[in-house]
C-alpha cells in the first residue's frame, strides 16, 4: 500500500520545533508521514504519536512504518485512527497526561486521497459525491448537494471557498435536484459550468475548484476542529514546547493567526505596576511573518505555493 505524498515545508516545520531525545511529539495529521519520517530521524530516543482521522492513511502508516512500530524500537511511533479535536483525550487514554514537547500541523489534503477517485474528493474523477475524511460519520458532500437550502449552499461556497458565484451555483443546483438527486462529481462539475459566465470559465483554473474545496470544509467541519485542536494544544504543551501549522488556505491561516495572537499577547490595565500570573501570555510567536516555501521548493512541488507556516512555544 502506497502513500505518494511530497511534504510541504518539510524542514522549516520541523527543525523549528528543535526536536531533543527522549521527547513527546505529536502528528496531527499524519498523512503519508513525510514530516513524522524526517523528525523520527532528528532523533534518537523518544515517542511520535501520530493522528489521522483517514483509515487508509493509517492503514499505509502501519505497513510503511512497520519497523518504527515495535514496542521496542527507538525511536518510537504510536498511531492513533481519530480526528485530531479529541487530542486531549486521546493523550490521556495512552497514559500521556503530563504533556508533549512538540506538535504540528500539515492542513493540506494528501495527493493520495485525491487519487482515490471513489472518495469524492476530487473533479476530475467520476464518483459518487463524498469527500469524508473519516468513512464513519454519516454526513457527505452528496447530503449536503441535495438538502441544504440556497441559501445555506451559497453561503459555503462563499465562505469556505472564495467562489464570487456562489449564488449562481447554489440556484442551478436547486433547480437541478428538483428532477433528479445530484449523486456524481461530474454531474455537480457540469452544474458548476453552466452556472458560471463563460468569461469568468477561461481563467482561474478549473471552474470546480472553489466550490469542491468549499464542500469538502463544510463536510469534514475542518475550520470549526482546527480552531478546537489547536486550543487543546496550547493546552498541553509544555512550557518550552513549540507548536507548528502549515495552512493552505486564507480561512485557516485567519484561525491560527488568530489564536496564536490571543495566546502571546496581553491588554495591562493602565496603572498596573505588575503582570499578574493569570493574564501573563501563554505564547511567544517564533515567526511574526508565515514562513513560506523556498524558490526551489516552490519549483518541485506546486502544492507550496499557497502553504503558510507559522510556528510558537509554550512559555
Amino acid at each position: 500500500m502506497k502513500f505518494k505524498h511530497t511534504s510541504v515545508l518539510l524542514h522549516e516545520t520541523i527543525d523549528n520545533l528543535k526536536p531533543k531525545n527522549g521527547g513527546l511529539y505529536v502528528d496531527a495529521t499524519f498523512g503519508g508521514g513525510g514530516h513524522a519520517r524526517y523528525l523520527l530521524s532528528k532523533i534518537d530516543t523518544g515517542t511520535l504519536i501520530g493522528f489521522d482521522q483517514d483509515e487508509y492513511a493509517i492503514k499505509s502508516a502501519k505497513l510503511n512504518f512497520a519497523n518504527l512500530l515495535e514496542p521496542d524500537s527507538e525511536p518510537k511511533l504510536k498511531l492513533v485512527h481519530d480526528n485530531f479535536t479529541n487530542l486531549q483525550r486521546d493523550l490521556v487514554e495512552l497514559g500521556y497526561s503530563d504533556g508533549i514537547d512538540g506538535i504540528y500541523y500539515d492542513l493540506g489534503v494528501s495527493s493520495p486521497q485525491f487519487d482515490q477517485a471513489d472518495r469524492g474528493f476530487s473533479y476530475r474523477y467520476n464518483a459518487r459525491l463524498d469527500m469524508r475524511m473519516d468513512q464513519s460519520q454519516s454526513l457527505d458532500a452528496y447530503q449536503l448537494v441535495n438538502t441544504l437550502s440556497q441559501k445555506e449552499l451559497a453561503d459555503i461556497l462563499y465562505k469556505y471557498g472564495d467562489e464570487k458565484f456562489s449564488r449562481q451555483i447554489a440556484h442551478k443546483i436547486v433547480e437541478r435536484r428538483k428532477d433528479k438527486p445530484i449523486v456524481t462529481t461530474f454531474e455537480l462539475v457540469d452544474i458548476i459550468k453552466e452556472a458560471i459566465p463563460a468569461y469568468a470559465r477561461r481563467t482561474g483554473g478549473h471552474p470546480a475548484k472553489k466550490s469542491f474545496q468549499a464542500l469538502r470544509v463544510a463536510v469534514n467541519h475542518e475550520l470549526d476542529v482546527l480552531q478546537a485542536s489547536l486550543e487543546e494544544a496550547i493546552k498541553v504543551l509544555r512550557p518550552g514546547g513549540r507548536i507548528s501549522v502549515i495552512t493552505f488556505q486564507s480561512h485557516e491561516d485567519k484561525i491560527v493567526k488568530k489564536i496564536f495572537k490571543k495566546y502571546s499577547e496581553v491588554e495591562v490595565p493602565r496603572g498596573m505596576p505588575f503582570v499578574p500570573d493569570d493574564m501573563k501570555p501563554t505564547l511567544r510567536l517564533v515567526n511574526r511573518k508565515p514562513i513560506i516555501a523556498s524558490a526551489s521548493e516552490l519549483e518541485k512541488n506546486n502544492r507550496s505555493h499557497s502553504a503558510k507556516l507559522r510556528v510558537a512555544e509554550k512559555l
